[in-house]
């Protein structure tokens, strides 16, 4: 007789299922400061906005591959990025916010998003040596796309120690920053964002478990017990409906295919994408989808804990399959 097995359904990692507080989601910038490749890059992240999916031919380049020098298609996730701005430089003390310096030429569109203080601190008149970290807020300029015209904003960590963290905040604020500078020495990039949004949804969709039999009385797509008599209550453990979608989540180690501008490259189909309509600034391919749907706005950071298996793959892009 074979081995009785019934993992649980739907995994507990994430718990609750409830929706994310904003678009845009916390980093722990820390943890990706300190891995090896990191440590001396400048800045950590950028804001992208997901324009769509779509085949690429790319040369395979890989080494051992059975394609290799080969023509093949893959699939793959465009990404707009407009340039972003530096809002202001924050400064850590005990893990907290002991304070802030704003840059002095912001955009007009910026007080939709935040109300901007009267009384600012100069840059000059901060003493790095009381302070133990500095990042920056930084915000897409995303009226030069065909989104919106609200921008998104976003704390950005930097590598380095202390006083390099302070010497590139102090150069980088107030003044736009491209993704070519950002990501020109990646090959792979964690994307984090929000899942598509699907409301409300029932326990056979939502969880995962199984349809009971047509003769079942109290419904087919519910579980068979909520919970014993005893202890008499409902553990969090039952699968039952509720929000589904627009959870926060991340994919690691996306391989970078095509970092360029489109006026130099222009990659738009005639009638746009679907969806989106055209690109107009720079834009990244990825290989394979990431999560969230079409306009979405995404945190492009570091790699988190690259793996050998993506860093010795290479493509040469050729173009995308229309």
């Amino acid at each position: 007789m074979p081995r009785l097995s019934r993992p649980r359904h739907s995994s507990l990692q994430y718990w609750p299922r409830k929706r994310a507080r904003k678009v845009l989601p916390r980093v722990n910038w820390n943890a990706i400061a300190s891995k090896e490749g990191n440590k001396d890059k400048k800045l950590l992240g950028f804001i992208g906005y997901k324009v769509g999916m779509a085949s690429v031919y790319v040369r395979d380049q890989t080494p051992n591959s059975m394609t290799k020098e080969k023509r093949i298609t893959i699939p793959c996730t465009l990404i707009e990025l407009p340039p972003m701005k530096v809002y202001s430089m924050r400064f850590y003390k005990h893990n907290k916010v002991a304070g802030e310096v704003l840059a002095e030429n912001l955009d007009k569109e910026l007080k939709k998003k935040v109300k901007l203080p009267k009384n600012k601190k100069k840059a000059e008149e901060i003493n790095t040596s009381d302070y133990e970290k500095i990042t920056l807020i930084a915000y897409s300029i995303v009226k030069k796309t065909g989104i919106k015209r609200k921008p998104d904003m976003l704390e950005i960590g930097l590598g380095g120690n202390t006083s390099e963290q302070y010497t590139t905040a102090k150069e980088l604020l107030g003044k736009e920053i491209n993704a070519s500078e950002f990501l020109k020495d990646y090959e792979l990039v964690d994307i984090r964002g929000i899942t598509t949004g699907r409301g409300l949804s029932g326990p056979v969709k939502r969880h995962g478990i199984e349809l009971k039999s047509h003769k079942s009385e109290k419904g087919v797509r519910r579980p068979g017990s909520l919970a014993p008599w005893h202890p008499p209550r409902v553990t969090f453990h039952a699968p039952q409906a509720g929000q589904l979608g627009m959870f926060t989540r991340v994919t690691y180690n996306n391989k970078i295919v095509l970092l360029d501008k489109i006026e130099k490259n222009n990659i738009n189909p005639k009638a746009g994408f679907k969806n989106y309509g055209t690109i107009r600034t720079e834009y990244l391919v990825l290989r394979g989808s990431i999560q969230g749907p079409s306009k979405r706005a995404m945190a492009i950071c570091a790699p988190l804990r690259k793996t050998k298996k993506q860093l010795k793959k290479k493509y040469e892009f050729i173009e995308i399959r229309q």
